[in-house]
């Protein structure tokens, strides 16, 4: 059990990707991959969760998107942050550690 991949809690993946992209634009592939590696390899987003969500969250208006070249040399969508994008993951992340702390403290972890 302790083996088997982690699960996205739900609502978890709209954060991520922000964070992820908080460190400068990328492609959808490299979102995917910033996650997983961040997560210590804990962590996977699939294509199909991921590509709906960076165009939900750019309808939102947290996301810019703009064509250019991936490292393959493929035509690929880099998102950014938007200004309104940077402060609502300041606002999550608040909330994500205050839900964290909660529920540590019912498991009974320090």
């Amino acid at each position: 059990m302790a083996d088997e991949p982690l699960e996205l809690l739900q609502g978890t993946l709209d954060m991520l990707i922000l964070k992820s992209l908080s460190w400068g634009p990328l492609h959808g592939a490299a979102v995917a991959e910033s996650v997983h590696t961040r997560s210590g390899q804990e962590l996977t987003v699939e294509e199909g969760v991921l590509y709906p969500a960076l165009h939900r969250l750019e309808k939102r208006g947290w996301l810019e998107s703009v064509w250019g070249l991936s490292e393959k040399n493929r035509r690929v969508k880099f998102y950014r942050l938007t200004p309104e994008g940077h402060e609502h993951l300041k606002a999550e992340t608040q909330t994500w550690r205050r839900y964290v702390s909660a529920v540590s403290r019912v498991l009974g972890v320090p």
